[in-house]
């Protein structure tokens, strides 16, 4: 638990004490004792200020704020400032500055801008996080370790091209698997010597966004500029360890960020962080599916919400505010799916550059008559209310969507069968359609155990890494119930296909094989029409996107497509393997079919919905210790009347006794812990 110096949900949020005057400094010290402000993510960005030039430390500011912070009652959350480097950094070691992909190299400016395999970054950046950690090891306002900000972004540089190869020499050995697995006969493309192969850039392989000639050369050098720009966290992370081995370190990730396999960041982060930024037109149920990735990143286990807007964002393309409600609701959400702090950006809201006009607790009026900072501060009274009640609370959710970035990348730089294809659009299908059923679902990688769930969903498994295939088998023939889709089992981890029929490794389990697919214009759709009746789903249903054409090899055909020359042949189909069964679904259903055929398998697996609730309303439970946490979130903006069924529950936020039914106002949240008859 990352809360037991603090045992409560932390409150708070990102602070530029150093952009401001001292007077300011008194003024914030009362507005976040009305807020109920307990914790400050300090000296994000700046390393300029801490290190004014090479040989040069000046901490004495961050001293102050330290000791000023605690003093007031608010604890710390310390960045290492390394999210920016400083412009004599730039100036002094041209090799810092990233090279893009049209082969330009960056002058100093904005952020993200370090070269990930420079040497003299990885030496600066790992001095200043070692150097901030001896000076505040015993400092009693730091609560947790914050690394750099919001990591990504892609270089080309001599130094990436030079550390690419080494990385190829350790992954395949030798030039001839290289050759193999890269399939480089095609168009000529043998190498001979390590140092004839460089980086998959618009200078070689690719051309515009996500469009390349070799798919296994730019899957490959996105996965060593993720491990690469891991590699630099991993070094503060260390550096910081040596010193204080018992305090939790972190980076905020960013959701479905494409750049970076989170996956293999949460192995090296004590809790997973992120920053939640929906727009007013974001599907509820994709910011919920988002929270139960970042909760599933590390099997489970609760996640800081680091960073979220009171009010407005300042870079979408339409910056709404948040209407009255929404920011508590929101809020309520995270905590919801696995979150045990609510912090925002930012607490004071800037004066100048591109993030003025980015919300804040705090707005520029400057003062606490604001509907902003009233909804922050009742929230913080909320907070304080729930104490420690919900922390370290864990999902017990029997059904899990797989979702791999490998095979995000995979299937954006495949060449066809459609630049329509959106992987996270399809799981997005599934997730939702479980949303509004009101099942508990968490988001899980493809090395997570599947016999903790009783449906695992896989959909567009494009790639089937080594191992995955049997993984699938085992779980299927032990009773578990498997589905995935078509354009599934393609290829392996080297984007080379699977030969002997799609889908590949999977042929086996789901009891088919598919000869074609066929590619459909927006406009054009299908059909899928139901043989007979299998629980809600009779007649026919629209499909489209994508069709494969499928014969059975010993699996029923409960639908198949109505129209185009393959009319009559199957696109839903069931398979049974051992004291399981795997599903396929051989094209992209409507949202109808979608929720009726995941209703029909929760019901076979016994998987029941936490409870009936009108449209718009969502549900989340957090369980531990035997005690039940019910979340009822009502993202209407009318009220609305909840049946509880004949179960009594205690309401935390309201502090009363519901049975029957209850009220739930629009926007409204309820907390409820289930009673003992």
């Amino acid at each position: 638990m990352i809360n037991s110096k603090l045992p409560k949900i932390w409150y708070g949020g990102d602070y530029n004490p150093e952009q401001w005057e001292p007077e300011v400094w008194t003024e914030d010290e009362r507005m976040f004792k009305l807020a109920g402000i307990d914790v400050a993510t300090i000296n994000v960005f700046s390393w300029a200020l801490n290190q004014p030039s090479e040989h040069e430390y000046s901490f004495e500011w961050l001293d102050e704020q330290m000791d000023r912070l605690y003093a007031s009652g608010t604890y710390v959350c310390l960045a290492t400032s390394t999210g920016a480097h400083p412009a004599w950094m730039a100036r002094q070691y041209p090799e810092v500055r990233r090279v893009d992909k049209q082969g330009l190299k960056r002058q100093f400016g904005g952020r993200h801008n370090s070269c990930p395999n420079s040497p003299a970054y990885r030496r600066f950046s790992t001095a200043i996080a070692g150097r901030l950690a001896e000076r505040y090891k015993d400092h009693p306002a730091l609560l947790i370790w914050h690394v750099s900000n919001e990591y990504g972004g892609m270089c080309y540089c001599e130094n990436c091209a030079a550390e690419f190869r080494v990385w190829l020499k350790e992954r395949y050995g030798t030039l001839d698997a290289l050759n193999k697995a890269w399939n480089t006969r095609f168009w000529g493309h043998t190498f001979y010597d390590w140092e004839e192969i460089v980086p998959a850039s618009d200078l070689s392989e690719e051309w515009g966004h996500n469009l390349t000639n070799f798919q296994g050369i730019s899957l490959d050098y996105r996965r060593f500029m993720s491990e690469s720009i891991l590699d630099c966290y991993k070094l503060e992370y260390d550096a910081i360890k040596q010193h204080t081995p018992d305090i939790p370190v972190t980076t905020n990730l960013m959701g479905f960020y494409p750049e970076l396999n989170y996956f293999e960041w949460a192995k090296y982060m004590d809790v997973v962080s992120w920053d939640n930024y929906p727009s007013l037109d974001t599907p509820v149920s994709f910011t919920a599916m988002t929270h139960d990735l970042m909760r599933g990143l590390k099997s489970g286990q609760p996640f800081m919400l680091m960073e979220q807007t009171p009010s407005q964002q300042n870079w979408q393309p339409y910056n709404s505010l948040k209407r009255p409600g929404v920011m508590r609701l929101w809020s309520y959400q995270a905590v919801a799916r696995g979150a045990d702090t609510v912090m925002f950006f930012q607490l004071r809201r800037s004066v100048g550059a591109c993030e003025k006009y980015h919300g804040a607790v705090i707005e520029h009026a400057g003062h606490e008559h604001t509907r902003v900072f009233r909804e922050s501060a009742e929230l913080g009274r909320e907070l304080q209310q729930l104490g420690d009640a919900l922390l370290d609370s864990r999902s017990r959710a029997k059904v899990g969507i797989v979702y791999d970035w490998e095979n995000r990348w995979a299937t954006d730089l495949t060449s066809g069968p459609t630049v329509a294809l959106d992987y996270v659009k399809e799981v997005h299908k599934f997730y939702h359609a479980l949303f509004d059923l009101n099942i508990q679902t968490d988001m899980i990688g493809v090395e997570e155990d599947f016999s903790k769930y009783d449906l695992v969903i896989a959909p567009v498994m494009y790639m089937v890494k080594s191992g995955f295939a049997d993984k699938v088998e085992r779980f299927v023939e032990a009773g578990g119930t498997f589905v995935t889709t078509f354009f599934s089992g393609i290829v392996n981890e080297n984007d080379i296909v699977t030969l002997g029929g799609y889908p590949g490794e999977l042929r086996k389990v789901l009891g088919i094989w598919a000869e074609e697919i066929d590619a459909l214009f927006p406009d054009q759709h299908n059909e899928i029409v139901m043989k007979g009746e299998w629980g809600g789903l009779s007649g026919g249903y629209e499909c489209g996107l994508m069709c494969d054409l499928i014969h059975s090899e010993g699996a029923e055909v409960l639908a198949e497509y109505g129209k185009d020359f393959y009319q009559g042949m199957p696109v839903l189909t069931r398979n049974t393997f051992g004291k399981g069964k795997a599903y396929y679904v051989a094209s992209s259903p409507d949202a109808g079919f979608m929720k009726e055929f995941l209703a029909n398998l929760c019901q076979e697996q016994g998987i029941k919905p936490l409870l009936a609730t009108p449209e718009g309303v969502e549900t989340a439970e957090r369980y531990k210790d035997g005690r039940s946490f019910l979340f009822v979130l009502n993202h209407n903006a009318e009220a609305c009347q909840l049946d509880l069924g004949g179960s009594r529950y205690k309401e935390l936020l309201g502090d009363t006794v519901l049975e029957g039914s209850a009220a739930v106002p629009g926007r409204g949240v309820l907390i409820l812990e289930q009673q003992a008859d």
